[in-house]
């Protein structure tokens, strides 16, 4: 654990574990889990399939409760909560982000980030106001009316970004985000949780791949539902740099295929 002793975790997990029954036969997918996590961290969760990541997810995004054990998000110990209050609590408090987006098909980016503003009971014109700032925030000022078949992946994930921060939730957690993506759109997606990390965004992300979980600032390790590892990165990638490299690759390219390319 990596104790920032200006700020109180904003994250307490005790010692969680959730077991799935399947008629007489008992699947632990968690076994006795504790970590922290204090304000502005930007952890990845890694592991191999089985090992626990989603499950450990499911319950930091309060989808789920645990067999045993006690969870705090924000001084509240959501480990008890039931139901109704849970989805109170979640909507109020996490942003999330898919592999697979979960965008409404049929409604425009625009309409797709401001849906949760409208069950929120928000006046027409806030949501104006807002949903058109986040989409600016993530590069799509110009795609605002575009739907989800209209967009590439990398923008349709954009676009899930800022429908998670519509709310100005207390973390952002997003589940193997750039798993659909290419290399150049996965970077501008970290690019992105980067900047918004830098701006003081709690977030914690689970990813297979070990390339992106370097980008982040620490990496904690699952395997047979158990914490096993747990890392600070001290000079994590920057996604700037990598975006910058495939531009002048690609300049460069350009330049020779001129170069090669027949007089007239």
């Amino acid at each position: 654990m990596f104790k920032n002793e200006l700020n109180k975790p904003i994250i307490i997990v005790e010692e969680l574990t959730k077991i799935y029954k399947m008629d007489s036969l008992e699947l632990k997918a968690l076994s006795n889990v504790s970590f922290n996590v204090y304000p502005g961290e930007f952890v990845s969760v890694m592991g191999p399939s089985g090992s626990g990541k989603s499950t450990l997810m499911n319950l930091l995004g309060c989808l789920d409760t645990p067999t045993s054990g006690r969870y705090f998000l924000d001084q509240q110990d959501v480990s008890k909560l039931k139901d109704n209050t849970l989805a109170a609590f979640r909507n109020k408090k996490i942003g999330f982000v898919f592999q697979n987006f979960n965008l409404l098909p049929k409604l425009d980016a625009f309409q797709n980030v401001e849906l949760p503003l409208i069950y929120a009971g928000v006046s027409r014109a806030e949501r104006n106001e807002i949903v058109k700032k986040l989409l600016k925030k993530v590069g799509l000022e110009d795609r605002i009316h575009h739907r989800p078949n209209q967009l590439s992946g990398g923008q349709t994930q954009r676009v899930a970004i800022a429908r998670a921060l519509v709310n100005n939730p207390s973390i952002i957690l997003a589940d193997e985000p750039t798993g659909n993506l290419d290399t150049h759109s996965g970077e501008e997606i970290m690019q992105i949780f980067q900047t918004l990390n830098d701006e003081g965004i709690t977030i914690i992300l689970v990813t297979h791949e070990h390339d992106i979980s370097l980008h982040t600032k620490r990496i904690i390790h699952f395997r047979d539902g158990q914490l096993v590892g747990d890392e600070k990165i001290k000079n994590p990638v920057r996604a700037e740099d990598i975006l910058q490299d495939f531009a002048k690759q690609k300049e460069k390219q350009e330049l020779e295929e001129i170069q090669l390319s027949p007089k007239k």
